[in-house]
């Protein structure tokens, strides 16, 4: 058997944290809301274009291996 005190003491671990309530604290991290009337071009357009970017070169990769292993293998 477990003694309760254990139990009791394993419980408080896995309680979530909680502020203290006599303090008025503020959360340095604190979420608001997005802005979507009013979306930020540049962060789209670097992310689209990375994205680009990366695709083609991953096609490019590819191609380049796909012609290697024709080549080692005498497929071609």
């Amino acid at each position: 058997m477990v003694p309760s005190t254990l139990l009791r003491s394993f419980s408080r671990l896995l309680a979530p944290a909680r502020l203290p309530g006599s303090s008025p604290a503020r959360s340095k991290f604190y979420v608001r809301e997005p802005l979507h009337d009013k979306p930020d071009w540049l962060k789209v357009g670097l992310t689209l274009g990375t994205s680009a970017f990366l695709w083609i070169c991953l096609i490019k990769q590819h191609s380049d291996d796909v012609l290697e292993y024709k080549r080692r293998n005498g497929l071609e």
